[in-house]
């Protein structure tokens, strides 16, 4: 008796489907750092996906999280960083901590998770406390809290009166302060020369403005030309960098030289230049 065999071929060739079918796409790779979407634009993740922030009281590079903030805001670090290929290896750095622990930072800037972040995406952790922000690559203005110490190496005040307190104003993304020139007028600088013979002493701050922390208003800033270079403006002060920082994170020289209040920090409250 022929035996039809079409139904055993339908069959075989069923399985080899299904067989095709159940092979696995490779997974995704996980990066100990990666760049994710969020309701504040791209922030710096872990490998969980959950945000990465930095504290503003951490602008001199030096975390100054100890004790129960610790708790709230977990130490990020890992030993050999495997980053998403779209940041920049050179960003990263790691430092030793007071206690002993080491921890990654990012453009200087000591990196935590926030304890509140339930998933991935949150950024329960932006601005709590006017001191907490999420990382970004993207940062022209960021805030620092830190105490002013000028040139002649007194402590001063927001007001720029000797004593001893914290100040929140403004630094880049590195860290480096930025001040204003109180007789420059609005959107009109008044210190530096034609021939940028005097820029070293006070550096013009030179950036095109990208991000900036969620409680600053980006509708405050803007640019003016100074020769054939572009300056950052806040409430129509041109913002400088003091040469005699020297580039160092936080420095704050700038404030007594020549004298307190001819060269103040800037801050999301200064008053609107004068026209």
């Amino acid at each position: 008796m022929k035996i039809n065999k079409l139904p055993q071929l339908v069959v075989g060739y069923c399985l080899m489907a299904l067989l095709v079918g159940c092979k696995t796409e490779d997974a995704a790779p996980v990066y100990d750092v990666s760049l994710q979407e969020t309701s504040l634009g791209k922030v710096l993740t872990n490998d969980a996906g959950k945000t990465l922030y930095v504290f503003t009281k951490d602008v001199n590079g030096t975390s100054v999280c100890t004790g129960g903030c610790k708790d709230t805001w977990p130490v990020f670090f890992k030993e050999t960083l495997k980053l998403d290929p779209t940041l920049n290896a050179a960003d990263f750095g790691t430092i030793t901590r007071d206690d002993g622990a080491k921890q990654t930072t990012y453009q200087g800037w000591p990196l935590y998770a926030y304890k509140s972040d339930a998933v991935a995406g949150d950024v329960k952790g932006e601005n709590v406390g006017g001191v907490w922000i999420a990382a970004k690559t993207t940062y022209t203005v960021m805030l620092a809290n830190a105490q002013l110490k000028g040139h002649d190496g007194k402590l001063y005040t927001a007001e720029y009166k000797e004593g001893t307190a914290d100040t929140q104003f403004f630094v880049d993304g590195k860290g480096r302060t930025l001040y204003a020139f109180a007789n420059d007028k609005k959107g009109k600088n008044n210190f530096t020369k034609a021939d940028f013979s005097n820029n070293s002493v006070w550096p013009i701050f030179e950036a095109e403005l990208k991000d900036i922390p969620s409680t600053l208003d980006k509708t405050l800033f803007s640019a003016i030309k100074v020769g054939d270079k572009t300056q950052l403006v806040y409430k129509g002060w041109p913002l400088y960098y003091f040469g005699q920082d020297d580039g160092v994170r936080g420095a704050t020289k700038g404030v007594s030289f020549p004298r307190p209040g001819v060269w103040p920090i800037v801050q999301k409250t200064t008053a609107t230049a004068p026209d």
